[in-house]
Formats: structure tokens, sequence, C-alpha cells
């Protein structure tokens, strides 16, 4: 684990007053948790949001090269493994 390094910001009065009230009803131990937890949940979205892009460029990729099916055909698949799956139980 990297050691912590300390870092001044400075934020909107309505941010700040958000923290502090989270902190001071007992639901983090301190600002920096909060923070913590916000960057922790932008860098899940960035990867999320990254995963997505790159599947949209290889869904541009198959579409251009042809590897395509047809909707009525993937309909039909699903139907059909949705009934088997349904029927099972």
């Amino acid at each position: 684990m990297q050691p912590d390094e300390e870092l001044s910001i400075t934020l909107p009065v309505e941010m700040a007053n958000f923290i502090q009230g989270k902190v001071s009803l007992g639901l983090y131990g301190a600002n920096s948790e909060i923070i913590r937890e916000a960057l922790r949940g932008w860098i899940e979205r960035e990867r999320r949001l990254e995963m997505l892009d790159t599947g949209i460029v290889q869904g541009i990729a198959d579409a251009e090269a042809g590897r395509v099916q047809d909707i009525d055909e993937i309909h039909a698949q699903l139907r059909e493994q949705f009934t088997t799956n349904y029927n099972q139980f």
C-alpha cells in the first residue's frame, strides 16, 4: 500500500456543508473519508466508461467487417432460451 499524500482543496460552500453534515451525523469519521469514497466512485465510473467505449469501438469494427447478426434471429434465440429456462422450473 502506498503512503498517503496530503492535499489541500477548496470547495464551494454547499459541498463543504454537505461533507461536514455527513461527518456530524456520524456517517463518516472524517471529511477525507467522504472525499476518498467519492473518488473511488469516480474512478469506477471512469473504468466502466472506458469499457463501454471499448465495446462500442469493437461493435463498430464488427459491423464494418460484416460480423453482425439479424435482430430477428437474435430475438428468436433469446425467446427459445427463455422458454427453455422457464420450463425447467
